[in-house]
């Protein structure tokens, strides 16, 4: 039997109603209206074709009612899409969304502080997936990252959630941004669930990390609550529907994290010889090395080592209030507003050493990128700093989305809609420390230093330290601000026709304008060697610490050769204690201006057509065949310090004078075409074959295409440098077919097996451009210069030019001498002037120069053993792509992060009084990054798995007991540069308990 789609009336695209883009309001409304459908059930049906037939349906409840209905989306869409659905009215199946994501297949999630906050899809990373809420397109900001488009999932609280598509071929009705995929997050509507709707939750949260924290960045406070409740009702005959859903969750956590923080000097090649290097046969020290890297072997040496202890209080609030209004059975309205806050205040004590690349020994992993396994410095005096810093800052993240929709059944045979929205995500300093920080003590008294890298856990010795002899002070610090603002204003109009029997044609149109900011600020004081006096500050300042048992869970914290004590401090007291101490409050606080401010506004309009229909073949068939055109503007401000002059102060350095900042402007447009084609045979009743085609796109990041010019500070003789955005960079446009086989060979039970390749162009790469900025004159070639040529001296003996325009010409424009140097040659300055050559400056900026291949397979198997409430989920993702990094290269290279294969596996058992739920997520090692905090290094995220629980109770039909337990084997994380031994961090946090009731009225 042929199933058509615009027939089909499931649970899962009742849920859908107004807002959805693949789902009308006016259909979701017919649809919730003859679904037999009650809260805690998931009805699925089928009709056939033209007539009415009877409703085929079976009713399950809570889990598997989820899975159920998940399963339904995924047979029933054009397309490869795949979906989690709600196991009831405010019971999402996770705390978090992203966890709930990473349990598709192909989805693979990132974690910050313990929880999931973006996704890779089919190895495309979080820049490149698109977010909708209710189908409309979400703005990003995140302060660990000013200038992406990863939309970071812990800002949502799962509770007012009904559902979330993953869309992962291309639809000509969708907003573009998603290369991997693009997911609508889908909210409660009142009138998709008729009648009084409510219930409330609440939650005990048991964090242990929290409990393994040195006691000045401890919360103190062990168990945190959460809260959650939703409201929904119809009235006047489901006329009028409101619904209204709320949550606040705290959450106390902590994470420790051993780390080569600054990153790793080099690669040098095995016969370099420069600062940092390891001697070179025969020279001093040469002999302290083992397994010395091969003259063409790469390597690398560590700039520091770090333990890093962090402790974080989180609080998010949500909510949303939905209002619908239908005076017609063939209108919709709804009018809703989304609010969530997310604020997090980070508390961080941390011990580190760092290297100075003097004499040294060490021994190495064989080449031809050889690893450190032991890397030791020589220093006998003892008076280097054993460097103990503090931090305490606070960020919040406010995200607010107002939206209105209209829906319209003109006929049978014609559906229009009509929505707008505007909404913001707004992220700042929730501090008045600011948005991040570091207060720099140290004791100076560090001997020899050694780095173990040969197991998990880098062992830090240090000999000769004596904290009686040279006590705690402050050295520098570093008060950072940062600001990040989001904002999408976006208008869409769509209709529906249908066409004879069994074809129907879909159209729109729309109007997007995206406004992102970010700004930045740093107040630093380099006084790392020293700013104030071990006097300045009592004893009891400093709290007596030890290393080990922070790091007890990874594999080499047990080394006896462990330097194991440290101090800590609370940050308030000592930042005042330094304050007092230099007389200088604007020394140790945020700056009252930006230094960086970048503006960049995109505003694009599209339409598009697709056209579906069923095909009577001897196997039937449908297409949906569409076609999207988009075009958009950008125009890219940014604040920069405004060059005036240059001025000649040495042989071969020529500064660069600044004035006051101003905001200078770029811009660029590109417009594209972008076919799509899916298309499904049935070759049983209860198989599908899938086939789809489509070309997508995924726009620059922020940075790539940031507007202003910034020139480095100082000049040489051929001219200078700087850098800047390419607002005209075209978005990475991907051509992507899909294959796929799927067998539903149960009412709860499926197999999937799936074949993608997508081709990706237009990756920005950096390129180098010449140009003249700000106009700024150069001495060298101007008058003075040539005349000191005409009276003997060499373009290359700029001492013979500069002495010669000193001592002939000392009261030339722009001409100031000093005294002479030890040598006897002349000293001052010399600033270009009107009439000299204008300098060029050789710009860094991006260009679309990049390409890249990838593909990949997943497998997916749901199976439910009948009657006996246990069941099944699976699932493998498997991607690969030749553009993969090179570990024993040199330089900037351009390699697809984030690409991995991923696993998960679920069991579940399920009764009228109990739910099981055991959940096992995997995802192998993948390249997280191409730039370390040194440069151009790879950093490698270590292969993870982790472990979830959940079970629950029914007490009652109306009350429920729910126990959650995450990451419950107490996993910890790692990742490393060219080699395991090059360790970047390795970090451990702990298991999270969770005990919670839910009555649902």
């Amino acid at each position: 039997m042929h199933y058509p789609k615009a027939k089909q009336k499931l649970i899962a695209l009742a849920v859908a109603s107004a807002c959805a883009t693949a789902a009308w309001p006016a259909l979701a409304q017919e649809q919730a209206a003859t679904a037999a459908t009650t809260a805690g059930q998931s009805t699925s049906a089928a009709t056939g074709a033209g007539d009415d037939q009877p409703v085929q349906s079976v009713v399950v409840t809570g889990l598997r009612a989820s899975m159920q209905s998940s399963l339904n989306l995924k047979r029933n869409s054009d397309g490869v899409v795949d979906g989690i659905v709600a196991e009831d009215i405010g019971k999402f199946p996770d705390t978090n969304l992203a966890e709930s994501l990473q349990r598709i297949s192909g989805v693979s999630i990132d974690r910050s502080i313990g929880e999931g906050s973006k996704i890779t899809v089919r190895g495309v990373g979080p820049d490149f997936n698109m977010v909708l809420l209710n189908g409309r397109q979400m703005p990003t900001s995140n302060l660990g990252d000013l200038n992406g488009r990863a939309f970071d999932f812990a800002n949502l609280a799962s509770e007012a959630i009904s559902q979330i598509q993953v869309y992962k071929t291309s639809r000509a009705d969708t907003p573009t941004g998603g290369i991997g995929a693009t997911l609508n997050v889908m909210t409660a509507r009142p009138l998709d669930r008729p009648g009084f709707q409510a219930s409330v939750g609440v939650k005990g949260v048991y964090d242990k990390s929290s409990t393994n924290l040195p006691g000045d960045v401890e919360s103190g406070k062990r168990v945190t609550p959460e809260i959650s409740g939703i409201y929904s009702n119809t009235f006047n005959d489901n006329m009028f529907g409101i619904a209204i859903t709320g949550s606040h969750q705290e959450r106390n956590l902590g994470y420790n994290t051993a780390a080569v923080s600054s990153g790793w000097k080099g690669p040098f090649r095995g016969d370099e010889n420069n600062w940092g290097t390891i001697p070179q046969p025969g020279t001093p020290g040469s002999g302290n090395i083992t397994n010395r890297p091969g003259a063409s072997d790469i390597y690398s040496v560590p700039q520091n080592l770090n333990y890093a202890f962090s402790g974080v209080q989180r609080e998010r609030t949500n909510g949303q209030v939905t209002f619908q209004f239908a005076p017609r059975k063939d209108i919709t309205t709804t009018l809703d507003y989304t609010y969530s806050q997310n604020k997090i205040h980070t508390r961080r004590q941390d011990l580190s050493a760092w290297f100075n690349f003097g004499t040294s020994a060490s021994s190495w992993t064989d080449g031809p990128a050889a690893g450190p396994l032991v890397y030791t410095e020589f220093l006998p005096a003892a008076n280097s700093d054993i460097a103990m810093g503090g931090a305490d800052f606070a960020t919040k993240t406010q995200n607010k989305s107002l939206g209105f929709n209209a829906a319209w059944k003109v006929s049978k045979d014609l559906k229009l809609e009509f929505d707008t929205h505007r909404s913001t995500a707004e992220s700042m300093a929730d501090s008045p420390w600011g948005s991040d920080n570091v207060l720099g003590t140290s004791s100076f008294s560090r001997g020899d230093t050694t780095a173990d890298f040969s197991q998990d856990f880098p062992v830090l010795s240090i000999q000769g330290a004596d904290f009686n002899r040279a006590p705690q002070q402050v050295t520098g610090s570093a008060f950072r601000n940062g600001y990040m603002k989001g904002e999408v204003e976006q208008t869409q109009f769509k209709g529906r026709l249908k066409l004879l029997e069994r074809s129907e044609l879909n159209f729109g149109l729309s109007a997007t304008k995206v406004d992102n900011r970010s700004a930045f600020s740093t107040q630093q004081r380099d006084t790392w060697s020293g700013a104030t006096s071990p006097a300045d500050y009592p004893r009891s300042a400093w709290h007596a610490e030890t290393v080990r048992q922070y790091f007890n869970k990874i594999d080499g914290s047990g080394n006896p050769n462990l330097f194991n004590n440290f101090y800590t401090f609370n940050f308030g007291e000592v930042r005042q204690l330094a304050i007092d101490a230099s007389g200088r409050p604007d020394l140790y606080s945020v700056k009252d201006h930006w230094d960086t401010d970048q503006r960049t506004e995109e505003k694009s309009k599209s339409l598009y057509l697709q056209f579906n229909t069923d095909w009577d073949t001897a196997l039937p068939i449908r297409t949906a065949l569409g076609l999207r055109y988009e075009k958009t503007d950008v125009v890219s401000t940014a604040l920069v310090p405004t060059a005036t002059s240059i001025s000649w102060v040495s042989q071969n350095e020529l500064p660069v004078q600044f004035g006051a900042p101003t905001f200078t402007t770029l811009s660029g447009k590109y417009h594209n075409l972008l076919p799509s084609l899916d298309s499904d045979i049935e070759l049983r009743e209860d198989m599908k074959l899938r086939l789809s085609y489509g070309q997508t796109i995924g726009r620059p990041r922020y940075d790539q295409i940031a507007g202003g010019t910034v020139l480095n500070n100082l000049a040489r003789l051929d001219g200078g440098t700087g850098s800047q955005g390419n607002p005209a960079l075209k978005p990475v446009k991907s051509k992507n077919l899909d294959l796929s086989y799927e067998w539903y060979y149960g009412k709860q039970n499926f197999f999937a097996l799936g074949f993608f390749k997508k081709n990706l162009d237009n990756y920005a790469g950096q390129s180098k451009i010449d140009a003249t900025p700000f106009d700024l004159h150069t001495p060298v070639g101007g008058p003075l210069w040539n005349l000191a040529l005409a009276n003997g001296c060499s373009n290359a003996d700029t001492t013979c030019i500069r002495n010669y325009i000193f001592r002939n010409h000392p009261t030339a424009p722009g001409v100031t001498p000093g005294k002479p140097d030890a040598s006897g040659n002349e000293t001052g300055t010399i600033v270009g002037q009107p009439g000299d050559p204008i300098a060029k400056f050789q710009i860094t900026t991006f260009a679309n120069q990049k390409k890249a291949d990838l593909k990949g397979a997943e497998i997916n198997v749901q199976h439910m053993f009948g009657n006996s409430g246990f069941g099944i989920s699976a699932n493998y993702t498997y991607v690969d792509s030749g553009l993969g990094y090179n570990n024993a290269g040199i330089g900037e290279q351009f390699a697809l992060v984030g690409m991995s294969d991923s696993a998960n596996v679920i069991g579940i058992y399920e009764n009228d009084k109990w739910t099981v739920r055991a959940a096992y997520n995997w995802r192998d090692e993948f390249l997280a990054s191409t730039f370390d905090a040194a440069g151009p290094n790879p950093i490698y995220t270590e292969a993870y798995g982790q472990f979830d629980l959940s079970v629950g109770y029914n007490v009652t039909p109306q009350l429920s007991v729910q126990f959650e337990g995450i990451n419950v084997t107490n996993e910890t994380s790692r990742q490393h540069g060219r080699t395991k031994s090059q360790l970047v961090n390795a970090t451990q946090s702990g298991p999270r308990y969770m005990l919670g009731l839910r009555y649902k009225f």
